[in-house]
């Protein structure tokens, strides 16, 4: 039995589930209503900053986060009850179109269009609601991005003070002795304190073990990875540039790992005040920074080719080298004296004359290696003997894309200091320190994809310029997209600008009321590949283990699987589509309006997509068909819906489109069997025994194994010819293929037989007349003697006569006549 207490407490469950159904509705209407009230809190206090203009770009900043998060959860909120809103207008749909104007509907179908009319206009006011308020997020995002892009371009062209004007030297000098003097005597006094030598009494075993591996890390730490290096390249076989590139990375890793132990042990001495410890924390990002671009510069510019990146002369190479070392320290250079200026609150002036001495010099180490780039040369247009001409591998089209970075970069070097000189020391930075960056961006693509083609020959052992995959092409379009928005932050793009992009593309655009994202797009396409793949596993399960079985013949087992995979295809682009929410009616008003231009600009291609289905069903030839369609003749070697690929005899494939077996004739010589009929003309000489003749042209043939006897061959005295006596032997021979073998197996026999025998097969013969045969002996008669004497005339052949056309008179020599035109000028 149940006891009381637990149908006590399942009534209680059943109560509390009801209570809260009924209180769902207005619990979540109440949730609803509190949320956009601080919404719209939020957008009139955004529309106040805005229309102010007063906030900094910080606070900007921060509340533009803010309307994205709020925007985001608008457009989640416009796919609400999205199933049940398709439902109910497919209902009305179902009703019909409403009724026109003076005409009455049925009573019950009125009463059911107005209730669901009432419940979708229920259902579509959140919807309706959450796509107001994204409409107005989005609004503000925009004004907030416009706001900060107006701020930052008025703050590039600001004309400030120029660095040649002396009266700011003295002011600069001040400034810079000041904070250096401000640094010291922080430090002097948190030495001589007592709480700082104490912590640094306490802290110093640390601090020399931390000393100890700073010291290790960055003097020893390149020698072993160079050691390590060599070791591996004279011990490994195969994929040295993968363990080169990786092994490279310990130059970079080790010495930085050095430079964060040596921060660590200053700090741990407690001598660092709060300016020192801003400095400090910079330290490893100023050895980052130089370690990446000398590591750059090294795996660019190696001496080793298997390994450089822009293969250079020798002289070349050491000098490009050399000029991004150079940067890297200049780059290191201005972020100190950046950090230094912001640190204590530099002036203009001061900011722009110790700025402008870096500038130019990154100008001039950006306008030397532009000119290096400028100076590259494809292989083939290289001397053969000079050592100074410059050698690149790879296309054209990347030696174009290097020479057009080279004179950019030669014209920003000139740009960049003249614009500081006049004043706009902005422009002047915004232009040289991007366009090095710029380089150094290409640099590293180059590198890493130079690791990836590495990496491809380790795995597959081929050798990735000159493999048919595309894995290596891919992966360098991978590439290049990823630099593209390292490359928009180089060139003064905001975080912000790459997250909208990026918000934009995931929001995607709306097709017949339908919003199609990349999401949606994705899952179509993965939808459609697995519907895909299992057709082409039902195909191969039908192609090896259930129609060999069957009594179908090849022909047929082929239209059997081609049919299926086109419909597989259409099956699955139809749920892919349908899966991915796309309205099917929107792209049927498209196909509509592209009838017509399909129906005249293809309709050779749909008139072939046509004819190919029918061949399919019909099948009026096959695969393997011996067949003769206009002036082709070969094997069906595949059909498809838009061709048939038939292999003629002398190995070449001739495609010929559908609709020539459709409209033309076509002859079928294996369709449903191989047999096929041998037939042959024999000419034996006039005077023969015409019966012993026939009688050995029918034993001849009747002994040949692929001659059948049912129906049973015929040799027959066909006709008295010009010249011989002509028999015909026609023959169903068991394999229409064999048909020339055959014929030379008879020829054969024939040609033995007739020997034995003594039958003549004679020679087609000719009566030739000559007029004026005397100029025949004219061109070698000898002056001194007489005239030659005139040879009597060739008596006639007795045999018929031929009459060849005439030809024009030549050297003396008569044309030939026709027989009985003696005497006839031609």
């Amino acid at each position: 039995m149940i006891r009381p207490a637990i149908l006590h407490r399942v009534a209680a469950w059943l109560f509390a589930a009801l209570f809260a159904v009924l209180l769902a509705a207005p619990l979540s209407a109440q949730v609803e209503e509190e949320q956009y009230s601080e919404w719209n809190t939020l957008a009139v206090r955004a529309e106040q900053v805005i229309d102010d203009n007063a906030a900094s770009q910080a606070a900007l900043e921060t509340l533009r986060t803010e309307i994205v998060g709020w925007r985001e959860n608008f457009l989640r909120a416009e796919s609400t009850n999205a199933s049940r809103i398709q439902t109910l207008r497919s209902q009305i749909d179902a009703l019909g179109a409403p009724p026109e104007e003076g005409v009455t509907e049925d009573p019950e179908i009125a009463a059911r269009r107005a209730d669901l009319d009432g419940q979708l206009n229920q259902l579509m006011a959140p919807v309706t609601r959450a796509q107001e308020a994204y409409t107005r997020a989005d609004g503000l995002v925009r004004e907030i991005d416009g706001l900060i892009r107006t701020r930052q371009t008025d703050e590039l062209l600001a004309l400030g003070p120029t660095p040649l004007n002396p009266q700011i030297w003295p002011e600069a000098a001040r400034a810079v002795l000041g904070s250096v003097e401000q640094l010291w005597t922080e430090m002097r006094r948190k030495a001589g304190s007592a709480t700082a030598q104490a912590e640094m009494r306490k802290n110093l075993p640390v601090i020399m073990i931390l000393l100890a591996m700073a010291l290790l890390l960055v003097a020893r730490g390149p020698h072993w990875v160079r050691r390590l290096g060599e070791r591996l390249r004279r011990r490994t076989r195969r994929g040295t540039g993968v363990w080169r590139f990786l092994v490279s990375l310990g130059g970079i890793i080790l010495p930085l790992s050095g430079l964060i132990c040596l921060t660590a042990a200053v700090r741990a001495t407690g001598l660092a005040g709060l300016n020192a410890s801003r400095l400090l924390d910079m330290v490893p990002i100023w050895g980052g920074t130089l370690l990446i671009i000398r590591w750059l510069a090294d795996r660019s510019f190696n001496r080793d080719d298997s390994i450089a990146t822009l293969p250079l002369p020798a002289g070349q190479r050491t000098e490009a080298w050399l000029y991004a070392t150079v940067l890297a320290f200049l780059f290191v250079l201005r972020s100190i004296g950046d950090t230094m200026a912001e640190q204590y609150a530099y002036g203009d002036g001061t900011r722009v004359v110790l700025d402008f001495p870096v500038l130019v010099l990154c100008a001039m180490m950006l306008f030397r290696l532009g000119h290096i780039l400028v100076r590259l040369t494809p292989p083939e247009a290289a001397p053969a003997d000079g050592d100074d001409a410059p050698l690149l591998e790879g296309s054209t089209f990347r030696l174009q894309i290097a020479r057009l970075l080279g004179r950019a970069s030669m014209i920003v070097a000139f740009a960049g200091p003249a614009m500081s000189v006049v004043g706009y020391d902005r422009v002047g930075q915004a232009m040289v320190y991007p366009s090095i960056l710029t380089l150094a961006l290409l640099a590293l693509v180059l590198v890493l994809q130079r690791f990836f083609n590495d990496l491809y020959t380790l795995i597959t052992g081929k050798d990735a310029d000159g493999a048919d995959s595309l894995a290596p092409v891919f992966a360098a379009f991978l590439l290049a997209v990823a630099s593209l928005p390292l490359l928009a932050l180089i060139w003064g793009a905001r975080v912000a600008d790459l997250t909208e992009l990026w918000t934009r593309l995931g929001e995607g655009f709306v097709l017949g009321g339908t919003r199609i994202s990349p999401t949606s797009f994705l899952t179509m396409i993965a939808v459609f590949l697995i519907g895909l793949g299992m057709t082409r596993l039902l195909q191969g399960g039908l192609r090896s283990s259930v129609l060999p079985r069957t009594r179908i013949d090849i022909g047929g087992q082929n239209a059997i699987i081609s049919g299926l995979g086109y419909a597989g295809i259409i099956l699955a682009a139809l749920l892919g589509i349908t899966t991915a929410g796309i309205d099917l009616t929107a792209l049927g008003y498209v196909a509509g309006a592209l009838s017509v231009g399909i129906g005249f600009g293809l309709q050779n291609i749909v008139s072939n997509f046509v004819s190919g289905i029918i061949l399919l069903i019909e099948r009026p030839i096959s695969e393997g068909d011996w067949i003769e369609v206009g002036p082709n003749m070969g094997i069906v070697k595949d059909i498809s819906v838009r061709s048939t690929r038939i292999e003629t005899f002398d190995r070449t494939d001739v495609i010929v489109p559908n609709s020539d077996f459709i409209s033309g004739t076509v002859t079928n010589y294996t369709k449903g069997n191989i047999l096929g009929r041998v037939y042959m003309s024999i000419g034996v000489a006039y005077g023969s025994d015409t019966h012993k003749v026939e009688d050995i042209l029918r034993a001849i043939v009747r002994q040949h194994d692929m001659v059948l006897m049912n129906p049973e061959p015929s040799v027959v005295f066909a006709s008295f010819g010009a010249d011989s006596l002509n028999f015909e032997i026609r023959a169903i021979i068991r394999d229409v293929g064999k048909k020339l073998n055959v014929a030379s197996d008879f020829n054969h026999e024939i040609a033995r037989r007739f020997a034995e025998e003594g039958i003549e097969i004679p020679y087609a013969q000719r009566d030739i007349w000559l007029r004026n045969p005397e100029a025949l002996f004219d061109r070698g008669r000898d002056a001194t003697k007489g005239p030659a004497p005139v040879p009597p005339p060739a008596e006639p052949v007795d045999a018929p006569h031929m009459e060849p056309e005439s030809s024009n008179r030549q050297d003396g020599v008569m044309p030939i006549g026709r027989a009985g035109d003696e005497g006839e000028d031609h």
